[in-house]
């Protein structure tokens, strides 16, 4: 954003018009003894040349790996064009869309961003984002205990193949509420979620299933199965989805006996770079029985007096626009810079692009774990039907062959051992459209070598 400097003089001026003569004055109702005299663990401030040779020193710190980690947060490619077209002021700068009559650009986005949602996930409605992936997981648990009516448990079916990041979040979130997790154990031949286990609820006042769609460890699950099974059990699902996968894959408004209920995820994939882990913003659809227990704020299209088409704030469940008591969440706000990215990303790739971009990575995968599998010492884990991920063992410790690769600025994967202990020396590793052979090849030869 460009840096526009006040000089003493025009600082002296505004002062003056507002009657006060020092930036202290403007906070003179603060009491004297809550005030601090200064700032003594934060340095002088440096002119312009000096901060441009810190940031890029900082900069070269985190350098650029060779990525080979997903997990929830992917190494794509983004055309330059999305974000020069996002920082643009216009969109740079808009915030909420208050007043419809001032904002139609905005809300024009957020109404396409919908469309574009409820078209990859099959579903009926769409909200304008959440915070993450995570969270949105933890909305559609408490959106699922309001909706389900048939259920007084609270009680929801999390399968140990949904994204672990995820679970804790939603936990930290819904524990206090009465509400409780339910984990779900995983065949260990598949990975996939153990249908028997699931079985074992039959019949049980369970309100709703989490199912991951590719999962954790990337295979992809029997969501037919468990849907079918989740509704003849009077169990709302709600589905975890990554939205760049669903360009291939079913979307979950068609998943068994009549489709998912609430499908979320996070829409890093769609244009927002790794960035360090953010920011990013959730996705969620949902059917539309399910829509005035969404969150947020949705976006609608209608026409005004004079027939010329508008767009306008259609249900707003936050409580800033309602009661707080019957709200559904407190968002305040919505990720609407990423998610103007997101927006420009999928208009510029189109069905075809998105579809071209998630083959490849499939296909990259396969060519990781078939390279992979001809070195001593690495197994491939579950032998599955998968997306963007896979599951290797290594007959070392996997934390000292992830910091061996690092060493030769390779990203390796994900040490699974801390959230699976059953699952030691295993490492979670991905393939996006951006890992050509000559990077699947220097990983293989990096991996080789720290196993020797």
């Amino acid at each position: 954003m460009p840096f526009v400097p006040h000089t003493e003089e025009e600082i002296n001026e505004m002062l003056s018009v507002i009657g006060i003569d020092s930036i202290e004055n403007l906070f003179d109702e603060i009491p004297a003894h809550l005030k601090i005299k200064g700032l003594e663990k934060v340095p002088a401030g440096l002119n312009e040349m000096s901060i441009n040779r810190l940031m890029q020193q900082r900069a070269a710190k985190d350098g650029q790996p060779l990525c080979f980690i997903g997990a929830g947060s992917y190494d794509h490619h983004i055309p330059a064009a999305v974000w020069q077209i996002t920082t643009r002021g216009e969109y740079y700068t808009a915030y909420t869309p208050y007043q419809a009559e001032a904002s139609q650009g905005t809300l024009q986005l957020t109404y396409e961003f919908q469309s574009m949602m409820t078209a990859l996930t099959g579903m009926d409605a769409s909200n304008a984002s959440l915070y993450d992936g995570a969270t949105a997981m933890a909305e559609a648990v408490l959106m699922a205990v309001r909706s389900n009516r048939k259920s007084r448990s609270r009680k929801i079916l999390v399968p140990r193949s949904v994204n672990p990041t995820y679970k804790h979040v939603t936990e930290t979130i819904v524990k206090h509420q009465n509400i409780e997790l339910v984990d779900v154990e995983i065949d260990n031949t598949t990975s996939k979620t153990s249908m028997d286990a699931l079985k074992a609820f039959s019949g049980e006042d369970i309100t709703a299933v989490v199912i991951s769609q590719p999962n954790f460890f990337g295979t992809l699950e029997d969501v037919d199965a468990i849907t079918t099974w989740a509704h003849e059990n009077d169990i709302v699902v709600i589905a975890v989805v990554n939205p760049l996968s669903l360009a291939i894959l079913k979307p979950p408004g068609v998943w068994g006996d009549s489709g998912a209920d609430i499908a979320v995820g996070d829409g890093q994939p769609l244009g927002a770079p790794m960035s360090s882990g953010g920011p990013y913003y959730g996705i969620m659809t949902c059917k539309k029985a399910f829509v005035r227990q969404m969150p947020g704020r949705i976006v609608g299209r209608t026409v005004d007096q004079e027939g010329r088409e508008g767009f306008v704030l259609t249900l707003q469940a936050r409580e800033q626009h309602i009661r707080r008591s019957k709200a559904t969440s407190n968002i305040c706000t919505n990720q609407g810079l990423v998610v103007t990215a997101s927006t420009i990303h999928m208009s510029l790739l189109g069905p075809e692009g998105l579809k071209q971009t998630a083959l490849s990575c499939h296909a990259n995968t396969q060519q990781l774990v078939e390279k992979l599998s001809t070195i001593d010492g690495v197994e491939i884990v579950f032998d599955q039907p998968r997306f963007h991920e896979a599951v290797i063992k290594v007959n070392k410790s996997a934390a000292d062959v992830l910091a061996k690769l690092a060493e030769q600025n390779i990203l390796g994967g994900l040490d699974l051992s801390a959230d699976y202990p059953e699952m030691k020396d295993c490492i979670l590793v991905c393939a996006t459209e951006l890992r050509i052979a000559e990077d699947i090849e220097t990983f293989a030869t990096a991996l080789a070598a720290a196993l020797k």
